[in-house]
């Protein structure tokens, strides 16, 4: 079946307006304009836009949205069973949440006790999950089950005051990259000062430490662009290159 823009419009639940700008920057092009100039949609546009509201769902950006669709080795049947399991993995994060405010509101009431590990548990145990949704292939393959492991139970077990300490911690070693990459030398003092951070931040997760791992994790950010997206949108463009370079220096792997 064929629409124009206002019936995909209103059969979508989505403006006019979007589509347009969905044409515009190339993600939905219509399957051809008709005599009268409307935009006329078919099926393989009305199967794409489906997917892009899916990834639009899962907090995607349009960007990344038109570098999936448009990949050459993209398969819709994969990318359908991608976005199920993420969506059952969401379903979960938000019934851990759930689960944590009806115990906490019983605690409140004075229903049931609960301990301070308890309050914070929810919340670990999604920031466990979504970095094994994102990272758990990669980093499994590199430092092996058992460590991956052992750095989730370690993370989980972290009083309030260390999961807090932790956040500190990465917030100051950002600050302190910062300083650095002003001054332009990642063998600068504020520079080695946030590897330092680094390697402390580190140690609220890993079992273990070793300089050869730090610096095999700081090239993955730079490898993986999804580690660098993380690090160049917190810090800025090229923080992730910059946190790698000044690491290397701090760990004695620069020139190897």
């Amino acid at each position: 079946m064929a629409y124009t823009v206002k019936e995909l419009s209103d059969l979508a639940g989505v403006s006019a307006r979007t589509l347009r700008y969905y044409d515009k920057m190339d993600l939905l092009k219509p399957e051809k304009i008709n005599a009268s100039g409307y935009r006329i949609y078919g099926p393989e546009q009305v199967d794409l836009l489906q997917q892009i509201l899916f990834y639009r769902e899962l907090g995607f950006s349009l960007k990344t949205i038109r570098q999936i669709l448009t990949a050459p080795d993209f398969d819709i049947e994969r990318a359908l069973t991608g976005q199920a399991n993420r969506l059952l993995a969401e379903r979960k994060r938000l019934d851990r949440l759930i689960a944590t405010v009806r115990k906490t509101l019983a605690s409140r009431k004075g229903e049931t006790d609960m301990t301070d590990q308890e309050k914070f548990e929810g919340f670990k145990n999604n920031l466990i999950q979504k970095n094994e949704d994102q990272y758990g292939k990669e980093i499994r393959e590199k430092y092996g089950e058992k460590a991956v492991d052992d750095s989730y139970k370690k993370f989980g077990n972290l009083t309030k005051e260390e999961y807090e300490d932790s956040e500190k911690t990465q917030d100051e070693m950002f600050a302190e990259l910062q300083k650095g990459m002003e001054a332009g030398d990642p063998a600068s003092e504020p520079a080695q000062k946030a590897a330092a951070l680094h390697k402390k931040w580190l140690s609220y997760f890993w079992g273990f430490y070793t300089p050869e791992a730090h610096a095999g994790l700081v090239q993955m950010y730079v490898d993986d662009p999804r580690f660098t997206a993380y690090y160049d949108d917190r810090g800025g463009k090229k923080t992730a290159i910059f946190l790698r370079d000044a690491v290397r220096i701090f760990t004695g792997f620069a020139d190897k």
